[in-house]
C-alpha cells in the first residue's frame, strides 16, 4: 500500500517505521525538518517538511495516489482537517485520525473519518490492569461506531455451553475471554464456560 503519514512525533515515527517494515510505500510530512531528521536510518521511506493542511504539500507527498492516510500530530485539529481533505478533495478511501481529546472521537465518526484516541485506549488499559476488569472499547467502521464489551460469565450459566446464552437482538457474543487471557471466538456453541471466563459483545452504537 501507499501510505502517508502526516506528523514526525514518537508516535508518526513509529507508525511509519513499521509500515515501512511491514513492506507499505510511506511518505512522512511534517511542518519540522528536525522532527523528519530524527527517522532512524533503516527507514526506507521518503519525507517532506511543510505545512500539513497545504494541498500543494499534500499533493508533493503522492496524496492523490494513496491507498491510506494516517494524520498523527500532536494537534487534533489538524489532524481531522488533514483526513477531510484527503478524504474529500483527493478520494483517499482509507484515512485515520489520531486524537487527544476524548469527547471527539464519536462527533468525526459521522463524516466517515476513523480515529484512535490514546487518551481512552490508555485509561482503558489502566483500568483493566488495575482491576482485571475490560472497559469499553470502540471501534469505527466506516460511519458506523461498533462496542466491544466484557461481562462475567454469569452464576446460572456456569458449567453451561456457549450455546446456552441468550442474547439480545441488539448484540452479537464475539467469543469468550478465558482465566488465562486466551480469546477463543464464539466458533462452538458446544463450549463449556467455566466461572473466571468473560463474554464478549459487540453492538453498534451509532
Amino acid at each position: 500500500m501507499n501510505i502517508l503519514v502526516v506528523g514526525c512525533s514518537k508516535v508518526g515515527a513509529r507508525l511509519a517505521l513499521d509500515l515501512s517494515r511491514h513492506g507499505h510505500d510511506v511518505f512522512v510530512v511534517d511542518r519540522d525538518e528536525m522532527a523528519l531528521e530524527a527517522l532512524p536510518e533503516n527507514f526506507k521511506g521518503l519525507t517532506l517538511a511543510g505545512i500539513p493542511i497545504d494541498m500543494d504539500v499534500l499533493k508533493r507527498a503522492g496524496v492523490e495516489s494513496c491507498d491510506a492516510v494516517a494524520a498523527v500530530t500532536e494537534e487534533d485539529n489538524i489532524n481531522i482537517m488533514v483526513c477531510q481533505l484527503a478524504k474529500q478533495i483527493f478520494g483517499v478511501k482509507q484515512v485515520v485520525a489520531l486524537l487527544d481529546e476524548p469527547s471527539r472521537d464519536i462527533v468525526f465518526s459521522q463524516f466517515g473519518i476513523s480515529t484512535v484516541c490514546p487518551t481512552n485506549l490508555s485509561v482503558a488499559s489502566t483500568v483493566e490492569a488495575l482491576t482485571e476488569q475490560a472497559l469499553t472499547q470502540h471501534l469505527v467502521f466506516g460511519s458506523s461506531t461498533m462496542s466491544f464489551f466484557t461481562v462475567p460469565v454469569p452464576k446460572e450459566l456456569v458449567g453451561k455451553r456457549v450455546g446456552d446464552i441468550e442474547t439480545d437482538a441488539t448484540e452479537l457474543l464475539v467469543g469468550v475471554l478465558q482465566k488465562d487471557n486466551r480469546v477463543v471466538l464464539n466458533t462452538s456453541s458446544r463450549m463449556f464456560l467455566s466461572e473466571k471466563d468473560k463474554l464478549i459483545y459487540a453492538k453498534v452504537i451509532d
